[in-house]
């Protein structure tokens, strides 16, 4: 399939995003002239763009170097509007797209699936690409974390007659503020649940969940969404929309039984043993098997390939285990991932105690009314620990929370607070680590914990 839209020349304007880096290393490896600028480039970005020539070769913005032979210039959220390469782009007339916009038109002519939801989407989506690689269907994909048997987060080709894409709720760019997840009119449409984020754009609850009754009425004429039932804001409004040109499908938890330590799923009269595990994995797992169907991969070649799947990245991650010390880290940081992650964990290693550690360090969990969502989110776990920096709060340029107010919010007696990461690896090496459970959750990385060393550190001194 030769799509007429997939151009020669492309710039992508900082080209250090997590998604921008990935659409220039598949936009290269098609053979297009890419190039790039950004004004600070951090790893692993930075290695993979060095590794294959695209590092640009000064940080910065340089204007001059834009010139009208660009076919498409591809515009990341992390510049700012008044960018000067933005702005001469503009002088010169160039077609000016956000990432998700070009994913879009790049893949205009496939079957669009489309997973969105506060939670779950980089999982689901990563159990649809790892069925659909297993059995050797092609596709294209966006996807929001590295994963095993991918060499990049972004594929694009010519060949491929699907495209699954990860349905991110966050802005398209600086200068598109439309949701991305609106920019890709899928077919079949997966949606995980609803627990408010992103406050900086989406200021309340309810201006947030319009987003997602918007984003199904952008799906295709005859097209499907599958939806978690168990997710009650989110269960209302599908079954209360009437755009009546769509098939909608619920899901929930499948029937299952924990045993020595592992998930396995009860389907008819097979079992079928995973390697993941927790009740939010097994209703992800179960939206992806209702997608495979739809693109006519049957329960049997499903379940024959979930087997093998590990999860993606960050997702409940097996860091390290030894004897009876697991170490897991997550992405968790909204209230309603923290629940159900320690839900999993505790509910996997009902004989151990769970220690669970959370970085706030998101915008909305740095906000001081945010802040209060938090009520009851960590207690499942034996013992609760919250970290944040200060200087990340100044560097976002919010108002100054104090310990105090985040032991308030959580509501929880026991509660540890510090503020800064060396406290918290120092108080989790001063414990012994026989039957127990680490679980460490953030969207970044406690200030740079390098998890495998502290892993080895706990192991050689507390077991």
């Amino acid at each position: 399939m030769q799509n007429s839209f997939m151009t020669k020349r492309v710039h992508l304007i900082a080209i250090g995003g997590s998604a921008m880096h990935n659409m220039a290393l598949s936009l290269h490896e098609k053979g297009f002239n890419v190039s790039g600028s950004d004004d600070e480039i951090n790893e692993p970005s930075k290695g993979r763009l060095a590794k294959a020539g695209l590092l640009p070769p000064q940080m910065g913005w340089f204007p001059e170097k834009l010139t009208a032979d660009i076919d498409a210039v591809i515009l990341g959220m992390h510049a700012r509007a008044d960018n000067p390469e933005l702005i001469r782009a503009n002088e010169l007339g160039l077609k000016i797209y956000s990432y998700p916009e070009y994913i879009y038109e790049a893949t205009k002519d496939k079957t669009r699936i489309v997973i969105g939801g506060s939670h779950g989407k980089t999982t689901i989506t990563a159990m649809i690409l790892h069925v659909m690689n297993y059995h050797k269907l092609e596709t294209d994909y966006l996807v929001g974390a590295q994963l095993e048997g991918f060499t990049t987060m972004v594929r694009l080709s010519n060949t491929s007659r699907f495209a699954v894409i990860e349905g991110d709720e966050y802005l398209a760019s600086p200068i598109d503020r439309r949701p991305k997840f609106h920019l890709y009119k899928p077919h079949i449409a997966i949606l995980s649940g609803i627990a408010w984020d992103h406050i900086n754009v989406f200021p309340t609850f309810e201006n947030y969940v319009d987003q997602f009754k918007k984003f199904i009425q952008l799906i295709e004429p005859n097209g499907t969404l599958i939806y978690c039932e168990e997710d009650t804001v989110l269960k209302e409004i599908c079954i209360s929309d009437e755009k009546n040109n769509i098939e909608k499908i619920p899901y929930s938890v499948p029937p299952h039984r924990i045993e020595n330590g592992i998930t396995i799923l009860e389907v008819n009269e097979n079992e079928v043993p995973l390697l993941v595990f927790g009740n939010h994995n097994l209703m992800n797992l179960t939206g992806a098997r209702m997608v495979c169907n739809k693109i006519n991969i049957s329960d049997e070649m499903f379940y024959e390939a979930i087997r093998s799947f590990k999860g993606a990245a960050k997702r409940l991650e097996l860091v390290y285990r030894n004897g009876t010390f697991s170490f897991y880290k997550d992405f968790a940081h909204s209230p309603s991932k923290l629940k159900a992650t320690t839900n999993a964990v505790k509910g996997q290693f009902k004989d151990h105690k769970v220690i669970a550690c959370m970085e706030l360090h998101t915008f909305s969990s740095l906000n001081e009314e945010f802040l209060q969502q938090y009520n009851g989110a960590m207690d499942l776990a034996d013992e609760a620990i919250v970290y944040f920096n200060p200087h990340t709060i100044a560097h976002k340029k919010l108002k100054e929370i104090t310990q105090d107010q985040v032991y308030k919010a959580f509501n929880r007696k026991d509660l540890k607070v510090f503020t800064k990461s060396s406290e918290v690896t120092d108080y989790l090496k001063s414990l012994h680590w026989n039957n127990k459970v680490l679980l460490m959750m953030s969207s970044g990385n406690f200030d740079g914990v390098d998890f495998n060393a502290f892993a080895g550190e706990l192991n050689s001194t507390k077991l």
